[in-house]
């Protein structure tokens, strides 16, 4: 049985170069061959620590890499270590050690055997030291995917130690979603498969940073040929995939706001579209002749035109029949209600402003004359702008360039502007609430719209028309006028103008149950329709009592009577209407106690 003295005598006589390390890293003992080749005594390497007797660079590779791989492995195996003899020489070595344990599992001591290398040996040496310096981000694995070494640079870029990474799977330092991919036998997969090329990784530093890495690997196979090292190569492409993300995102918002632009012109487009019927202008009226003459010469031009009107007499419509005779028909027709526009907004409505001209501007935003570039700017109600903004509004018109809010970069833009207004502005003018150089620069040529009343003739063409087509929009069944409706249509003043008719019209059909239209329904400050009611109660199929009978022919007879100025005989009395004679008709007159009002 070998005792412990057995055992140290066999230890120091050992031929090759032996030492014992005790847990806390120093050492317990030294063979005498390793003494007689570094030429200490025992007394002077005993209890000292194996990095004193080593050059700065083995010292710092067992700091960092030999002492965490035994704590981790339990063995060494050919690791490199460079001595210095007491002399000052350099004894290259290669160090294969175990880590003793007794029967309880306790740590007894670690065994490190040297062998003084050749100069095969020293040449893979120097080999290991310029991968460790080379400035390029490299890592070996073995065939399990665990770190063998790293060079300096792997090392700066991931902020990490060596002690801290060899020996580790290199998937500890995958981000989340590689690290997942690879599980489950993907990476021995890729490992066993050899070299490959340019295949994207992200890597986490130690402050969670994370890389984009772009990885290629050579790899080195044993005598069976499975790969058992494997040399990896990775290109730090992080800055090019944030610049090119930023890239993707710029031209995602470009192409963003170039969607929002189209559909916000297609939509202001629309809303001229729908605000002016699209676009047809309904009469024959002299009045009407007269004005559509006008818009037939200023259409062909380039001449800013202001159209002036009473409320509801059909201005937009008048603009867009200018527009779409134009030759910037097939450019935009962008609409602003200037009396709409609250007073602080008014330039960034008109000309647009960047992102964070001001509180609320949250993304940059195309301004109306932008939007109306090559085409035409119908401003409505211009007679609303502010006196302190209208000079602003001048500038564009006379230069044709205007600068967004909080920008610096001049735009210049091709608009031919179109204003409108019910308002006297020679008057606004007088009394100091409208620049006279804007109303000159506006109004080159001023177009009159005449009211409704003024197109007599119109009224009842522009309510068949609106009829027709309010009837489709509801999908009713097609709705007639009658005479006496038309009659009370014409003899109305129409206060507001086409407007109001179209939605009297369109209240009519509304109220209307039946196949008649109950325009008295509508405008209650008509005479009630005899023709209408009776028509009314065929269509309903009901019976009309006596009583209904005799109100509907005294309702009859006044209105006659009316017509006739109260004439009961002769060329275009009220018995001629009826078609009864005089006798009978003064009979009936006398029965329903009428009597003709007194002159007001």
């Amino acid at each position: 049985m070998i005792t412990q003295d057995d055992y140290q005598w066999l230890f120091r006589k050992s031929p090759a170069m032996a030492t014992s390390i005790a847990e806390d890293g120093v050492y317990l003992d030294i063979n005498d061959t390793m003494l007689d080749r570094l030429g200490y005594t025992r007394e002077e390497m005993v209890g000292r620590c194996p990095e004193d007797f080593t050059t700065p660079e083995s010292a710092a590779r067992v700091r960092d890499e030999l002492k965490p791989t035994l704590r981790r492995t339990g063995k060494l195996e050919n690791k490199p270590i460079s001595f210095v003899t007491k002399s000052g020489d350099v004894v290259d070595c290669t160090s294969n050690a175990i880590v003793e344990f007794d029967q309880k599992g306790e740590f007894l001591r670690t065994v490190a055997m040297y062998a003084e290398i050749s100069d095969q040996a020293r040449a893979n040496f120097k080999y290991r030291t310029l991968y460790r310096a080379t400035p390029a981000m490299l890592h070996t694995v073995d065939g399990d995917g665990l770190i063998v070494t790293v060079t300096d640079h792997w090392l700066q870029k991931l902020g990490f130690r060596r002690e801290q990474v060899v020996g580790r799977p290199i998937t500890d330092f995958f981000s989340d979603r590689d690290s997942k991919y690879y599980a489950d036998g993907r990476l021995s997969d890729l490992i066993s498969d050899g070299d490959f090329n340019n295949l994207e990784r992200q890597m986490i530093a130690k402050d969670g940073t994370v890389l984009d890495l772009v990885m290629s690997a050579i790899s080195h196979r044993d005598k069976d040929g499975n790969v058992d090292r494997m040399l990896v190569a990775s290109k730090d492409v992080t800055e090019r995939r944030k610049a090119e993300r930023a890239l993707r995102r710029t031209l995602g918002e470009n192409a963003r706001l170039r969607e929002e632009l189209e559909q916000e012109r297609d939509y202001l487009r629309e809303e001229v579209n729908v605000s002016m019927n699209f676009g047809r202008i309904v009469g024959t009226s002299p009045a009407l002749r007269r004005m559509m003459k006008k818009v037939e010469a200023v259409a062909e031009t380039p001449a800013n035109a202001l159209i002036q009107g009473e409320s509801g007499v059909g201005k937009e419509l008048v603009a867009h029949a200018i527009h779409v005779q134009s030759p910037r028909a097939e450019g935009p027709l962008v609409k602003v209600n200037c009396a709409s526009i609250p007073k602080e907004l008014f330039e960034s409505e008109f000309f647009g402003h960047v992102k964070g001209a001001f509180t609320g501007a949250h993304r940059d935003r195309i301004g109306r004359f932008q939007l109306a570039d090559g085409g035409s700017l119908f401003l409505d109600e211009v007679g609303e702008i502010p006196m302190e903004l209208q000079g602003k509004l001048l500038r564009v018109l006379q230069e044709s360039e205007f600068e967004r809010v909080g920008d610096d970069v001049t735009r210049s833009v091709d608009v031919r502007v179109i204003a409108a207004t019910n308002r006297d502005l020679e008057k606004l003018i007088i009394n100091g609430e409208f620049r006279e150089d804007l109303f000159y620069r506006l109004s080159v040529f001023p177009i009159d719209v005449p009211a409704l009343r003024e197109r007599g003739e119109d009224i009842v063409q522009l309510a068949q028309h609106f009829l027709e087509q309010t009837c489709m929009d509801f999908g009713r069944e097609g709705l007639t006028l009658t005479r006496t409706q038309t009659v009370n249509l014409r003899s109305y003043n129409w206060p507001g103008n086409v407007r109001e008719l179209k939605n009297v019209i369109e209240r009519a059909v509304i109220l209307s149950t039946g196949k008649v239209l109950r325009l008295d329904l509508s405008m209650p400050g008509l005479k009630i329709d005899i023709d209408t009611v009776a028509d009314v109660a065929t269509a309903n199929d009901e019976v009309m009592s006596e009583k209904d009978m005799k109100e509907l022919q005294k309702r009859n007879l006044e209105k006659a009577l009316e017509q006739a100025n109260w004439k009961v005989s002769g060329a275009g009395g009220a018995a001629e209407l009826l078609g009864v004679r005089p006798t009978t008709l003064a009979d009936r007159i006398r029965t329903y106690k009428l009597k003709r009002p007194a002159p007001r």
